[in-house]
């Protein structure tokens, strides 16, 4: 392993005198409904379920910003929601997780998102879907630059969390990456499968999974190519970024920095027992862009993000890796590698 001790010390520690990081993206709130199946229905062939507990929880790119709380890192989340009751909701959860809801905007044509799983202790039963994936009307999107535009300043890098619902466009997401690199901050994206890769020219990070990767190159015209250094090369080279990290899920993280040497890396997976994947994604580009900006090389940020993710695939849902528990979690990792 690259990152020593005291790097990663060193790293986490700055976590917390960081300037805020400002998480644009799609938003949505994750209610979890658990129980106990006892019964088939008589009604129909289907489980019943006896329901025991029910939370909700930040969903989306609201669970980068809880998840950048929970590493002590201050942000400031920005991205639109309806003008509904769970709006209402999303904004008391916020609050609650003690994180600003002044980069909001409510537009009445919309749902807020809001994804429910009905579980049991050993599966998902179903998943009950409520979302608008219209692109913004030209008014909106205006009101959301504006607002980004606000931030700019004040801030050490954007995230931007494309989880494809119609936020983004590719003149607000050039305008964003435009904005943060004129002003030499990190604008490290988190890619959705449906959005076209060339939105993306410009960021100084990508993050996408193998399978999203598959699917951005195909959508640039390589469609045979399954050669995980020449995706990554060809992604670096149509998008103009200056580094790259795929997921690799159990295989681990692969990374490449054109500041660096320009090669391919593989590192392997932290995650010792997976029992949940929801959200670990969320809580991956949290983690490396926070290291990122707190001084690390891209190997150092990606062992960040590898750890982070390894605590919150042990948790059930949507879940958070607070600051002690990287710590913890890198420690016994770091022992298990010598």
């Amino acid at each position: 392993m690259k990152l020593t001790p005291e790097n990663f010390e060193k790293i986490v520690f700055n976590f917390q005198s960081l300037k805020p990081i400002l998480v644009v993206g799609d938003l949505g709130i994750d209610k979890y409904t658990y129980g106990e199946v006892k019964r088939i229905s008589p009604e129909a062939p289907v489980p019943v379920l006896e329901v025991q507990k029910e939370w909700n929880k930040l969903g989306l790119a609201a669970n980068v910003s809880d998840n950048l709380k929970s590493l002590e890192v201050p942000s400031t989340l920005c991205g639109v929601i309806g003008d509904d009751s769970r709006a209402n909701l999303m904004e008391h959860l916020l609050e609650e997780r003690g994180l600003k809801t002044w980069g909001l905007i409510r537009d009445a044509s919309r749902h807020t998102t809001y994804k429910e799983r009905v579980t049991t202790a050993t599966q998902q039963i179903c998943r009950v879907d409520y979302e608008t994936k219209d692109s913004l009307n030209e008014d909106v999107a205006k009101r959301v630059f504006a607002r980004i535009n606000e931030f700019s300043n004040s801030h050490s890098g954007v995230i931007i969390e494309d989880y494809g619902k119609g936020l983004f466009s590719e003149n607000l997401c050039q305008k964003i990456i435009n904005d943060f690199k004129d002003k030499n901050l990190l604008v490290a994206v988190d890619p959705s499968r449906s959005t076209p890769p060339m939105w993306y020219k410009g960021a100084t990070l990508l993050k996408p999974n193998r399978l999203e990767s598959n699917m951005m190159v195909e959508a640039l015209g390589h469609f045979k190519e399954r050669k995980l250094e020449t995706i990554a090369e060809i992604l670096v080279d149509k998008l103009q970024l200056e580094k790259i990290i795929i997921t690799l899920g159990a295989d681990g993280m692969a990374m490449l920095d054109t500041k660096l040497d320009g090669q391919l890396k593989i590192i392997p997976t932290a995650a010792n027992e997976v029992f949940d994947v929801s959200g670990a994604g969320d809580t991956a580009i949290a983690a490396i862009s926070s290291a990122l900006i707190s001084g690390a090389s891209l190997e150092e940020a990606a062992w960040v993000g590898n750890c982070a993710a390894g605590v919150v695939v042990r948790k059930r849902g949507t879940a958070l890796c607070s600051k002690q528990e990287l710590r913890d979690y890198y420690g016994n990792l770091f022992k298990l590698m010598q």
